[in-house]
């Protein structure tokens, strides 16, 4: 079951900061002080819009098998309503609904519906449990988009709704572009399909525009004469979704919409992961979230959506819970608290130290150790100053690497225990995609050969076989780093060891052949999990891990 976010009571804490009780949260106090006379409700709807706002984010198509994958996890996630998708835009639409609406889950399942019988009777047939209706209404979207008056508008407003209620459907309503619509017209509609039965009614800003003092307000002012729940949402055109949806709480909001990794059209939707943690960390406010899954989730829109999450990402980001800097490293190596606002368990993410340019001695002391290696003060200065002249070159140094390093100044030699000896793949035109493989193995020489559904995939199967059926592959990333048919590729993989969760490593290359950047990755990464799996296995003379 989704773990409940902790009460609104915080502890004071040191120098002006506090902690939610068992949340691993640390936050300013300064926050609670001025939020505490602010009246917000107990807990906050979440509606994850991924499957359809954040669809249409330009170049991504689901599949309907993927789709459903999506929403699953969704609801795994704890997420209060999912809206499936757009019904009537095309068959493959309404059938990867009608899925998602079948597939006996927790959450509210929603399909999007213009103001149209034609729409909601869409949204019937795939048995959902509710609809979005929506019907833009500022000026801009009636005159030039619609070409209707704001009667009309009206009208078509309250008959869709009816329409919904009729039919047993839960129905929300949205005035579309509503941050650019008139106050005066905007309480017109709300009172009208409030009278026609709506069940709840989201405040979009549409295009972005709004900053968070003036949604705080906006959302206020709807609120006085609201009969019904209020929703929020924001789009990031000027990169405020995230605290216009937190300001739209604080205006009385009840619900946010959001996309798992702010996915969505042009600069896309509020994010999911953001909203969640700052609803829990700032206001104290309860959610159905298991925020623990959320890093998964995010690591799985991203894989089936085709679209990588930037490293400085916050929360889910490669980067959010790393540390390079001497006094950052120092700091979280005493106190977590100190360099970090939230632990990242509660994410589901893990704490990474990265040994590079800014790294001083405790960083650098502290990776060695998890490998057994204690070197003296001289020989740790030594490891450091070597690190700096690599990092400034360009160099970026991983585990094996860094081992290295240290077994050289240590007058030790040390070498990758997986060695790539031979390969070759073979693919074409009615052709099966075939890989060999010969690995050196901490000195055994292993020869396989797989097939797969591509060079890549022949080639990854046969190191696994090669290797241990135990390895798993837990993400494929691959990017072009310049242009043309030439052009260079990064290719990072992150490798697990399906016997050990705990097991993680990860493995880059860069070249102009996708396929021998990938074999040389999968190496990088496979050396790396061997180190790691000698180390779990309490192992520090033995090289043989598996």
């Amino acid at each position: 079951m989704p773990t409940q976010a902790p009460s609104e009571s915080a502890k004071p804490g040191e120098e002006g900061g506090f902690r939610i009780p068992d949340a691993g949260v640390f936050v300013s106090d300064y926050n609670k002080q001025i939020f505490k006379a602010t009246r917000m409700p107990e807990r906050v709807k979440i509606l994850d819009t991924t499957l359809r706002d954040g669809e249409q984010t330009p170049n991504v198509a689901l599949s309907v098998d993927d789709k459903l994958k999506i929403a699953q996890a969704l609801d795994e996630l704890g997420v209060d309503i999912i809206e499936a998708g757009f019904a009537v835009n095309s068959e493959g639409e309404a059938e990867a609904v009608k899925r998602i609406a079948g597939a006996g889950l927790k959450s509210e399942v929603c399909s999007l519906c213009r103001a149209s019988t034609q729409d909601i009777d869409a949204a019937l047939a795939c048995d959902v449990d509710s609809v979005h209706i929506f019907l833009a209404t500022s000026k801009v979207h009636l005159e030039k988009k619609l070409k209707i008056t704001q009667q009309e508008a009206v009208e078509k407003a309250v008959a869709s709704v009816l329409y919904a209620k009729q039919h047993g459907l839960v129905a929300e309503f949205s005035c579309e572009d509503a941050t650019r619509t008139e106050l005066s017209f905007l309480r017109v509609v709300h009172k009208a399909v409030t009278d026609a039965g709506v069940d709840r009614i989201d405040v979009p800003d549409t295009v972005g525009v709004m900053t968070p003092q003036a949604m705080m307000q906006f959302v206020s002012e709807i609120k006085k004469d609201a009969k019904v729940p209020l929703a929020v949402h924001c789009h990031d055109d000027f990169g405020m979704s995230v605290a216009n949806s937190l300001a739209g709480v604080l205006g009385g909001a009840e619900e946010v919409h959001v996309t798992v990794n702010g996915l969505g059209e042009r600069a896309g939707n509020a994010a999911l992961e953001e909203v969640v943690m700052g609803l829990q960390a700032f206001y104290g406010l309860k959610t159905r979230i298991n925020t623990r899954k959320m890093a998964f989730v995010s690591r799985l829109v991203s894989q089936l959506t085709g679209v990588a999450v930037q490293p400085n990402k916050a929360i889910v980001g490669e980067n959010a819970f790393s540390h390079e800097a001497g006094i950052h490293v120092h700091g979280v190596l005493s106190e977590s608290s100190t360099y970090e606002p939230m632990r990242p368990e509660i994410v589901g993410k893990e704490r990474t130290l990265v040994v590079g340019k800014h790294s001083g001695v405790h960083a650098v002391q502290n990776k060695l150790k998890e490998y057994g290696l204690d070197l003296n003060p001289d020989q740790m200065k030594e490891v450091v100053t070597r690190i700096k002249k690599y990092a400034e070159s360009g160099k970026k140094l991983d585990d094996a690497e860094l081992l290295a390093v240290a077994y050289d100044v240590m007058g030790q030699e040390v070498e990758p225990a997986i060695r790539l000896e031979e390969f070759t793949v073979f693919t074409g035109l009615n052709f099966t995609p075939t890989a060999t493989v010969v690995l050196n193995i901490d000195g055994e020489v292993r020869r396989a050969s797989e097939t797969g559904v591509g060079p890549i995939d022949a080639s990854v199967s046969a190191i696994r076989t090669a290797v241990s059926k135990n390895i798993v592959l837990r993400q494929f990333r691959l990017e072009a780093i310049t242009g043309g048919s030439n052009a260079l590729c990064e290719v990072t993989v992150k490798l697990g060891d399906c016997e050990d969760e705990q097991l993680l490593a990860l493995g880059k290359s860069v070249g102009s052949d996708i396929v021998t950047t990938s074999v040389d990755a999968m190496i990088e990464g496979l050396n790396r999990l061997w180190v790691h799996k000698l180390r779990s296995n309490g192992d520090k003379t033995k090289r043989k891990a598996y």
